[in-house]
C-alpha cells in the first residue's frame, strides 16, 4: 500500500509540476518556413492561391486520402472555404481564404473542429529573388489555452518539419 501511495504521490507531483510550467509557457505560437522555387513569382503565386492544389503538396491534406472534402465558393478568391473530415490524424476543420494580395500573399483562417477546437492564421507569401526564382514563406500563428499551451513546446517542432516537407513538395510540383 505504501508503494501505491508513493507512486500516486509522484504522479500527482508531476501533474502539478506540468501545470506550473504551463503557467510560464506562452499561449501564442508562431512558426514559419521558407523555400526558393525556380519559377517566376506570378507562376508560383497562381499555384499557391488555389486551395485545391494543397492536395498535391500539403502533408496534412495528403495524410488521409479518404477524408471527406467539400469546397464552397470559387477557389483562389477571398471567401473560398475548403472543408475536410478525416481520420484521427487529420481531424476535421476548415480553411478559408481571408485576404489575397495579387502576386504577393494569401492569408487564410484555419478552423479546427476535431481533435481539438481552435482557430489559427496561416499565410503564404511570395517574393522575387530573381526574375526566375521565387521565395515562398509559409507560416502559422495561433493561440492555445492554458494548460494545453504546454503542447506548443512539442507542437512547434513538428509544425516546422511538416511545413518544410510541404514546401519541398510544392517546389517539386511547380518546377515540373
Amino acid at each position: 500500500m505504501k508503494i501505491l501511495l508513493k507512486i500516486l504521490g509522484v504522479i500527482v507531483g508531476l501533474i502539478v509540476l506540468l501545470l506550473i510550467i504551463a503557467l510560464f509557457v506562452s499561449k501564442d505560437y508562431s512558426v514559419e518556413q521558407e523555400i526558393v522555387i525556380n519559377k517566376p513569382k506570378q507562376q508560383v503565386y497562381d499555384y499557391v492561391k488555389l486551395m485545391r492544389n494543397q492536395e498535391n503538396y500539403n502533408v496534412w491534406t495528403m495524410a488521409d486520402p479518404n477524408a471527406k472534402k467539400e469546397y464552397r465558393g470559387t477557389d483562389g478568391t477571398e471567401g473560398f472555404v475548403y472543408y475536410w473530415n478525416g481520420n484521427d490524424e487529420v481531424g476535421e476543420g476548415e480553411l478559408e481564404i481571408k485576404q489575397l494580395v495579387e502576386g504577393e500573399k494569401v492569408n487564410m483562417e484555419l478552423r479546427f473542429k476535431r481533435p481539438m477546437e481552435g482557430v489559427g492564421k496561416t499565410y503564404i507569401h511570395t517574393a522575387s529573388v530573381t526574375p526566375e526564382q521565387t521565395k515562398v514563406i509559409w507560416g502559422m500563428t495561433g493561440s492555445t489555452p492554458y494548460p494545453f499551451n504546454l503542447m506548443t513546446l512539442l507542437m512547434k517542432g513538428r509544425l516546422e518539419k511538416d511545413l518544410q516537407k510541404s514546401l519541398v513538395n510544392m517546389k517539386n510540383n511547380i518546377e515540373k
